[in-house]
């Protein structure tokens, strides 16, 4: 009715991860199969969240970059590989005349810095942080975003998250976005309507 689509690509690493005879490889230096996202009129990535799962959580088995395998290294600098590769991308094919490109980076989490530290969950939070900055520890994965986000909002918004009304549990991760919910999304209409 409204000449619109939607196409949902999950890719919580943005880079490729490829299963091989030896294993699930994460390839922090190719983005050989998200051809889907050339000629979009707007693009948005998240990606953090899944470079912090560990153990059986890890959805992967070996980092490679150019024909080097590693078994492990610093998550924050495979990080960093995945991101400077997605953003040479997204400069080499991504034509900003026609395209609009957002990135969300790192969503504030219940156990850090609510100035309460039995808070395991959202339930009852009502009103933001006091204050312009976020009083818990900054996130590694912060650093390696800081020049693509200037300000994290979402940090100071622990009201925005849907507490017991959400899905099962309190997964944050998953269903707050950025930031008080409607906020954010008032902010992405207002820029889509400038264009």
């Amino acid at each position: 009715e409204y000449g619109v689509s939607v196409m949902y690509l999950k890719n919580g690493f943005l880079v490729d991860l490829v299963v091989e005879k030896k294993g699930r490889i994460l390839k922090l230096d190719s983005i050989s199969r998200f051809g889907k996202w050339k000629g979009a009129d707007i693009l948005i990535f998240n990606s953090y969240h899944w470079w912090t799962h560990t153990g059986t959580r890890q959805t992967w088995d070996y980092y490679q970059v150019g024909e080097n395998m590693y078994r492990d290294m610093g998550r924050m600098l495979a990080y960093k590989i995945a991101l400077t590769t997605w953003a040479k991308w997204v400069d080499d094919y991504i034509d900003f005349k026609k395209t609009k490109v957002f990135f969300q980076g790192v969503s504030a989490v219940h156990d850090r810095g609510w100035n309460k530290p039995s808070a395991q969950n959202c339930i009852g939070q009502t009103l933001p942080i006091k204050g312009l900055h976020y009083p818990g520890k900054r996130y590694p994965g912060e650093e390696v975003v800081k020049d693509v986000l200037a300000k994290m909002k979402n940090a100071l918004r622990k009201d925005g998250h849907p507490s017991k009304y959400g899905d099962e549990g309190m997964d944050c991760s998953h269903w707050c976005l950025a930031g008080v919910p409607d906020t954010w999304n008032q902010i992405l209409y207002n820029i889509l309507l400038k264009k």
